[in-house]
């Protein structure tokens, strides 16, 4: 029966520091500061985009009514 409980509380402290590993490796990316700058390089390049797709399509519809008037 000690054998059992040896058994039981190893696979219970296993467990335990696996648990610990994962949710300090969960927490390394919230503490650096990686995730936020890259969400703002991620939106400064979708506005940009986005600017310059209204300016195409800008220019688009400016040609086709110059050249239909």
């Amino acid at each position: 029966m000690t054998v059992v409980w040896v058994v039981a509380g190893a696979f219970v402290v296993v467990a335990g520091v696996a648990f610990g590993v994962v949710v300090r490796r969960g927490r390394v990316g919230e503490v650096g500061g990686d995730e936020p700058r890259a969400g703002r390089d991620a939106r400064v390049r979708q506005q940009r985009y986005e600017a310059e797709r209204h300016g195409d399509q800008g220019d688009t519809w400016q040609r086709g009514r110059d050249s239909s008037g």
